[in-house]
């Protein structure tokens, strides 16, 4: 899963997902706000102020919209560079409104907050964190150079200075918090999505290969007629040709060939074309076949199948092969010689146990074993021991919503360490993952779609 985690992850591509029509129609709802306040403050509480510089600041806006309309097609995806720009220039000219009309003394300047927090949630940290603070160095500007508040009496309107620093205060702490809780809810939100699509392409993969199955399957029983043809007449043909050395080596050959089709077909799949055992497998079955990809990578996969003498047969769901598969691939990876693979029944539920004989879990990181891109500083013998790996989670992640998809609990927890008589610990010590189904979950004979006993159907040639 390295690979296709690899093509998921890259956030720094995050900002160029914002449309220019999303921007140009935030800035409009900021300039309609801007000249109503305007309006208000000019005929509604009669206010001194320098109508013709804010009216200007205002057109500025207006222009560069209307350019931006009309130059650039409406889904034109913006750049990093192009993204840092637009909110550049809202928080410029913001902050020169606020200049002209009483600085933090005026209500309105919390507003400078937005495109911050926006820019915490498009752009890279280091042009998030420059414009944050260029905001907190122009709102520390604003705190004492401004154009005073007046009322038509020419009163200057303005707080106690406890209240400005006050307003100021709550500005910075605004702008930082706002950002990290928008850098943050954005990250896991993009990190969620990007896993959840790993999950779909990684199903997507193992149902294409079950499809593939049940192809050759058919194929393999649609071509034994034909080759049996094809030897039986090769093998008369030989007869008949006894003597003449050219003719008989091509009916031998004809014959090889047919055999050699024949062990091909036999190698790739079973024979049946819509099998019903295709659909549905003993336990026992299933989670070895998952297990397979994994018996030679030089580790011991024990399996322990309690009460499975009347076990069920289940459901050969891709999710539920995959899903045990990257928990069987897990545990191998990290143990040290031995992989154990626990199953039991009830007639209530299916449960399966993955322990192994490693290190475990990282104890501060068992709370989030399951979440998607889960990063951790690894020790120097860890890195020794898998230099070229890069653990990131996402393998259990997608194990952990297939399984859950088809209806199981799972549960991480680390072995304990108990001690023998002969003051030697025990060897399944390492990760322990559990999985539970209700039975009929999973039960090929209780589910909903559940695989019926019978014949198999008939299909026309």
């Amino acid at each position: 899963m390295t690979d296709l985690s690899g093509e998921l992850l890259n956030a720094n591509r995050r900002s160029n997902w914002i449309r220019l029509r999303t921007f140009i129609l935030l800035r409009w709802i900021a300039i309609f706000g801007q000249i109503i306040a305007l309006l208000v403050a000019q005929f509604g509480f009669h206010l001194e102020l320098y109508y013709g510089l804010c009216y200007m600041a205002v057109g500025v806006a207006i222009i560069g919209n209307l350019v931006a309309t009309l130059v650039f097609p409406e889904n034109k995806l913006l750049t990093e560079k192009e993204n840092m720009a637009m909110l550049l220039f809202d928080v410029l000219q913001l902050c020169f409104l606020l200049f002209l009309t009483g600085g933090l003394h005026n209500p309105f300047s919390f507003l400078v907050v937005a495109p911050v927090s926006i820019a915490a949630s498009v752009l890279s940290v280091r042009s998030a964190v420059f414009l944050a603070c260029l905001t907190v160095a122009l709102v520390s500007i604003l705190l004492e150079f401004h154009m005073p508040l007046r009322t038509d009496n020419f009163f200057i309107l303005r707080v106690p200075d406890v209240f400005l620093f006050g307003n100021w205060a709550a500005i910075v702490i605004a702008l930082f918090f706002s950002s990290l809780y928008s850098r943050r809810v954005v990250s896991e939100m993009s990190s969620m999505g990007e896993a959840l699509a790993a999950t779909q392409m990684a199903l997507s993969r193992e149902q294409k290969l079950t499809d593939l199955g049940g192809v050759v399957a058919a194929a393999a029983h649609e071509l034994g007629t034909p080759l049996a043809t094809i030897k039986l007449t090769s093998a008369e043909l030989m007869e008949e040709l006894e003597g003449q050395d050219d003719l008989y080596e091509d009916a031998a050959l004809i014959r090889q060939q047919a055999d050699r089709c024949r062990d091909i077909l036999r190698s790739m799949g079973r024979a049946g074309k819509d099998d019903l055992h295709l659909r549905k497998a003993p336990l026992s079955t299933v989670i070895e076949e998952a297990a397979e990809p994994h018996m030679t990578r030089g580790k011991e996969i024990i399996f322990d199948h309690f009460d499975l003498l009347d076990g069920p047969e289940i459901l050969r769901r891709p999710e539920i092969i995959h899903g045990l598969r990257n928990l069987i691939q897990n545990a191998v990876d990290f143990s040290e010689t031995s992989v154990w693979v626990e199953t039991e029944c009830t007639g209530e539920s299916v449960s399966v146990r993955i322990m192994d004989d490693g290190p475990g879990y990282p104890s501060h990181l068992i709370g989030r074993i399951g979440d998607p891109f889960v990063r951790y500083r690894k020790s120097e013998k860890e890195v020794k021991r898998r230099p070229g790996y890069e653990g990131m989670g996402l393998g259990l992640f997608i194990a952990k919503t297939l399984l859950e998809r088809s209806g199981a609990e799972i549960s991480f927890a680390n072995g304990s360490r108990k001690l023998h008589e002969d003051g030697e610990s025990s060897e399944r010590r390492g990760a322990v993952v559990e999985v539970i189904w209700p039975r009929a979950k999973v039960d090929a004979a209780m589910n909903l779609s559940a695989v019926g006993k019978g014949d198999n159907p008939l299909h026309q040639s």
